[in-house]
């Protein structure tokens, strides 16, 4: 779901260096996303799950495993104060707990969970509902960045019992077991890998009880204004996607939200986007459904997204997703 979800620049960083040996701009990998390169010295700045999503796309396209090794790199202090509130954990167990009760903090687009089996315990990823063409990418990513952070936290390796993937194995198979050393299982029901159960019950080496409880409370604090924020979206979004045919404007989505539109303009800026960029990609969302599960002409499809013309529909496809509206439904 479009901004849906707000996240750090953290990731975006580290799929830049990752090429940065390679030589490659970073114009090339933030394309399209509407992030600058100067926005990555800004450490309060927030963005969507979309414009990461564009990021990794174009990671993707020039490396299908890039999410492997961008999975060793997301160590526990890429993420902020929830990082240091899982170091300062009593125990591996509790710092995973603790992990589950911030997925906002996290930054996962998966549903995290972990699942007792006899001696072992499974750390599940599932219900992912973002960009089916990026599952694969975001499932390697997901779980290997996981076992980094456990592996951080105990100070020495895990070892693995198993793991599973529900995608099909790729040709690259074999790069999984840098990571995951043990038996695999692709077109699985989830994502997930399980360790010996003991292994909850770990001492973190840098456990410290006064440090935890100060930053555990800073998380539960950045988590309601992650999540209030989300929620604020949220309404703005389903009252201008009831509207797509005749946009209301700045001044009438304010008007609808009971607020004035200089609020409302900073209420969008902190989430990361603008009014014009919200509308643009709730047409485009829409516009790719349409295209996709109908036979309407293009015409009728530009006229319900609000274009006056059709001539400025194909263009502002164009400039979407690169290829005319006839060129995507073929």
């Amino acid at each position: 779901m479009l901004h849906s979800h707000l996240t750090t620049l953290n990731a975006v960083s580290l799929v830049l260096s990752t090429f940065e040996a390679e030589g490659l701009p970073s114009e090339a990998l933030l394309a399209g996303s509407g992030i600058r390169a100067a926005d990555l010295n800004h450490a309060d700045i927030r963005i969507t799950t979309n414009q990461e999503m564009r990021v990794y796309a174009n990671a993707v396209a020039l490396r299908r495993d890039i999410g492997l090794d961008l999975g060793r790199r997301m160590h526990v202090s890429s993420y902020g104060m929830l990082g240091y509130a899982l170091l300062t954990s009593a125990t591996l167990g509790d710092a995973l707990r603790l992990a589950l009760r911030y997925p906002a903090l996290l930054g996962t687009l998966f549903e995290l969970s972990l699942k007792v089996e006899g001696d072992q315990i499974w750390f599940c990823a599932d219900n992912y509902h973002e960009a089916p063409q990026l599952a694969v990418f975001n499932a390697q990513l997901c779980l290997v960045s996981l076992k980094v952070i456990c592996e951080d936290l105990i100070g020495q390796s895990l070892p693995l019992m198993a793991a599973r993937f529900a995608h099909s194995q790729p040709n690259y198979h074999a790069r999984y077991e840098h990571t995951f050393n043990c038996s695999r299982q692709f077109d699985a029901p989830d994502n997930a890998f399980a360790f010996a159960t003991h292994w909850l019950d770990y001492p973190l080496p840098l456990a410290d009880t006064i440090t935890h409880q100060a930053v555990a409370e800073r998380c539960r604090k950045q988590n309601l204004e992650f999540t209030g924020r989300q929620t604020w979206l949220s309404r703005i979004r389903q009252l201008l996607a009831a509207q797509l045919n005749a946009a209301p404007g700045l001044e009438g989505l304010a008007e609808q939200m009971n607020c004035s539109p200089r609020t409302l303009r900073r209420h969008l800026h902190d989430a990361g986007c603008s009014y014009q960029e919200l509308l643009d990609e709730l047409r485009f969302e829409r516009a790719k459904l349409l295209l996709h599960e109908t036979e309407w002409p293009i015409y009728r499809i530009a006229d319900t997204l609000g274009f006056s013309e059709t001539a400025s529909f194909r263009h502002a496809f164009v400039r979407w997703s690169g290829v005319s509206p006839s060129q995507f439904r073929a």
